[in-house]
């Protein structure tokens, strides 16, 4: 079947689709979930990318509203709080890479499976992706419980903040399983191509998020005022209820991909694979998180208002670069099904466009943030000194959207075809290698301050983007075996 050619398989009771439908129509589908059954491995790419990147791209929205909301009701409470919720997030980032890890591994498994047209060894990849990740989850929470204190003072949080903060540490440490299973589960529908369902998850958990937020911070109503500690409470009972609605709707028969009893005893062998996958893109994962890590060990050198303003700036970038993430998600399916249907040159083109749609994106939002910078900080904080610094970091990041825009989408798309191993090395280089010593040189050898630390994020993220552009068309990624 051509690329010019649709391919819509119709559910029972549906009648098959005839002509191309027009946009309208595609977004419609797009979100109306797993009763269109769209085959992604035939027909036209750029209809098959908008079906899987209008509930990605949602998806990713309610995410990143995940992220702003909290910041939003917790800088009412100094700088203090919300320096507690930044350096909380980057103690996270060990749970978000095991999590981006197994999920990056369970896309591309279920993903080639699918292409595969074999939905068995799909369902069977993510068993034991979910087994794995439950397991993994329960040691971190023991650990983050005992040492939320010691984490704190390690990253350097002032006596307040540590006073303040560790039971919002040991809230967010504690729950980490919700936040592991909305990640794997959602992972393993994007991977069999129903990535409406991640959506309706990111939905309900971040309705939830909102309206319990501002109760458990201020005690609204019945709702005990909590403060910090109330944002964290809020955020672990909306993505545990995203989670068990999430995990219903995979052991539901009738989906594009069922677990069944019989998938969740363990597997060795499937076992040993996912984590072979796994493992190399949770430390690619790592590598970028723990640069992150660095770069707040820098900032907090430089007092509360700097790390708050960073906060602030970095929440208001997630904002628009976790949208971006779902169409380079939408790529990375796409490049994992093609490839199991064996069509490279397929998930080649499906990569390009995936790109240039995610350049026009950012490229809009890039330029709304360089001209709007100080109205949209002042949003979220009323502290000049912490507005200045966030309209900084705001700015700058900004400059560099449309370079990260391609680099997002060939990361992923390097993940989807099951070739980790390509994207750490250059996450390694980029990052550890080039990032964090430019963040120090420029912020304490050239005395720029936190100046100097937002250009060298802006520089390393361009970076990234013209390496991965440059390793990607050579190709050798499309003969990765999973």
């Amino acid at each position: 079947m051509s690329d010019s050619t649709e391919h819509l398989a119709a559910a029972p009771g549906q009648e098959p689709a005839g002509e191309a439908p027009g946009f309208i129509s595609s977004v419609w589908q797009a979100l109306r979930g797993t009763h269109v059954r769209y085959d992604y491995t035939e027909g036209s790419i750029g209809r098959a990318i908008m079906l899987l990147a209008i509930p990605m791209v949602l998806e990713m929205v309610m995410e990143s509203v995940f992220a702003v909301a909290d910041v939003f009701f917790v800088a009412r409470l100094g700088s203090d709080a919300v320096a507690t919720v930044g350096l909380t997030e980057s103690m996270l980032t060990l749970i978000y890479t095991l999590a981006i890890g197994l999920g990056i591994g369970a896309t591309a498994m279920v993903a080639r499976r699918t292409g595969e047209h074999d939905a068995e060894g799909a369902s069977r990849a993510a068993a034991q992706t979910l087994i794995i990740g439950i397991c993994v989850s329960l040691v971190l929470a023991v650990l983050g419980i005992t040492l939320a204190p010691r984490l704190l003072a390690l990253m350097g949080a002032s006596p307040g903040v540590v006073e303040k903060g560790t039971n919002y540490t040991r809230v967010m440490l504690g729950g980490n399983a919700s936040v592991v299973m909305l990640f794997l589960v959602n992972a393993i529908f994007r991977g069999a191509g129903d990535a409406t369902i991640a959506m309706r998850v990111l939905w309900l958990a971040n309705a939830i998020n909102i309206l319990l937020g501002p109760c458990l911070i201020f005690g609204l109503g019945p709702f005990p005022e909590l403060g910090v500690t109330g944002a964290a409470v809020a955020t672990t009972i909306g993505r545990s209820t995203g989670a068990l609605y999430a995990l219903s709707r995979l052991l539901r028969p009738g989906g594009r991909i069922h677990v069944a009893r019989r998938h969740l005893r363990l597997e060795p062998e499937v076992m040993r694979r996912i984590v072979r996958l796994s493992s190399s893109a949770a430390f690619q994962v790592f590598i970028g998180m723990a640069s992150w890590i660095g770069l707040i060990r820098i900032l907090s050198g430089f007092g509360s208002d700097a790390l708050a303003g960073y906060t602030i700036g970095i929440r208001i970038i997630l904002f628009a670069l976790l949208p971006s993430w779902g169409m380079s998600n939408a790529a990375a399916t796409m490049v994992g099904q093609a490839l199991g249907a064996r069509k490279p040159e397929r998930a080649e083109r499906a990569v390009w466009m995936a790109g240039f749609y995610n350049m026009c994106f950012l490229g809009v939002i890039g330029l709304i943030f360089v001209l709007f910078a100080g109205p949209i900080v002042r949003l979220f904080t009323s502290e000049p000194s912490v507005q200045n610094y966030g309209i900084d970091c705001l700015r700058i990041i900004a400059c560099g959207f449309l370079f990260y825009a391609y680099g997002m989408v060939i990361t992923q798309s390097f993940n989807g075809a099951g070739d980790t191993r390509t994207p750490t090395i250059i996450n390694l280089f980029v990052f550890w290698l080039w990032e964090i010593p430019l963040a120090y040189t420029l912020a304490l050898v050239f005395n720029l301050g936190p100046h100097g630390v937002f250009i060298a994020v802006t520089v390393a993220f361009s970076t990234l983007a013209v390496v991965s552009a440059v390793v990607f068309r050579k190709g050798r990624w499309k003969t990765r075996m999973i």
